[in-house]
């Protein structure tokens, strides 16, 4: 995410003429914002304290604190060298130092928590909470909502990549024999009713809440995800709505059939909370399956393409267009969890609690 948020649009790489670290001795820059004072500090502080932390689990002793500090320098000493050889970045002496920084607040917060015992409260949470064997289902529940950040054309619809594989695999075989291979609609798409969209909007909510049903070890506690995931999807898109259309328009996503889907979702995911564990998972891969089925046989609205581009030349596309991606391979990845944990479960059948 680092690296990804420094060296955006990773286009006109070019040698030009300037050593990559006279940055270090050149003068502060005249002008800077608060946006990037806080982007530098904020976007390292997450890699210093989870380093630390997974150094400090590791065994590598009083010596994880100092690597985890290093590490994080290192890779903004790279970073910046390589921005020298990109015409639309500027390296910074004041950048390299604000990440320096912010990567130590990181690593401090670390100590802390540790200082305070709240590790070893969150493994005895952890325990409680869910199966031993948890650990891609919890990432990607953990991903799901920085993936609904980046606006989509149906509310909680990830996945939905059709029209644009469809249009990159044309220009990529262009003047090729290989181009009438590509499975081009030969009509216009109609779009979803709107009891469709609502039965999409619910199938793809279901679809964490079901796939951190089959992790968890208690029923009871199943509930109270279930509140936890719709009101955090909620909260998410919301956000989302802002920061692509304003904060006037915060819950203009929020129509009808949003709010059908809504329900759809709270009922069915209420009735699930006795389902057993592998049949979680395989009713996480029918939703998948379905809902990508409908959003990819939909086609994108011209007014919210629109909107897109708003969004897109604005300076958030350096943090949310990794959203963009994680919301294209967000369901794809699910579905090969999915798949792995239900062949898993099948080998060695277990029940939740």
């Amino acid at each position: 995410m680092v690296v990804y948020a420094s060296l955006y649009p990773f286009t006109g790489w070019r040698d030009q003429g300037v050593v990559p670290l006279a940055f270090l001795q050149a003068p502060l820059p005249q002008y800077w914002t608060g946006f990037d004072i806080a982007s530098n500090l904020v976007g390292y502080a997450p890699l210093g304290f989870l380093l630390a932390l997974a150094l400090r689990r590791s065994g590598v002793g009083q010596w994880a604190w100092l690597v985890a500090l290093a590490l994080p320098v290192l890779l903004s000493l790279a970073v910046e060298m390589l921005q020298s050889y990109l015409p639309m970045r500027v390296p910074s002496n004041v950048d390299l130092a604000l990440n320096a920084l912010g990567a130590a607040l990181g690593v401090a917060l670390a100590m802390l928590i540790e200082w305070l015992g709240a590790l070893r409260r969150w493994s005895q949470i952890r325990a409680n909470w869910f199966e031993p064997s948890a650990h891609g289902g919890l990432v990607l529940l953990a991903l799901w909502p920085f993936a609904l950040l980046y606006p989509q054309p149906v509310p909680f619809g990830l996945g939905q990549v059709r029209d644009r594989l469809e249009d990159a695999l044309t220009t990529l075989l262009m003047d090729t024999p290989f181009l009438s291979w590509v499975p081009v609609r030969q009509t216009a798409p109609a779009p979803l009713s709107p009891l469709a969209e609502a039965f999409c909007i619910g199938l793809c909510v279901l679809t964490p809440l079901l796939m951190g049903y089959a992790d968890m070890r208690s029923r009871i506690r199943r509930l109270f995800f279930c509140g936890l995931v719709v009101a955090g999807a909620v909260c998410v898109a919301g956000l989302s709505a802002a920061l692509t259309y304003g904060p006037d328009h915060a819950w203009a996503w929020l129509t009808p059939q949003a709010q059908l889907g809504l329900i759809l979702a709270v009922v069915v995911g209420v009735s699930c909370v006795l389902m057993p564990r592998r049949m979680c998972n395989v009713v996480m891969l029918l939703c998948l399956a379905v809902s990508l089925a409908l959003l990819n046989g939909a086609p994108i609205s011209p007014y919210f393409a629109q909107s897109l581009e708003v969004w897109e030349q604005g300076r958030f596309i350096r943090f949310h267009g990794l959203s963009q991606w994680l919301g294209w391979m967000w369901p794809f990845a699910a579905l090969v969890f999915g798949l792995l944990a239900v062949s898993r479960s099948t080998a060695t059948p277990t029940h939740a609690n």
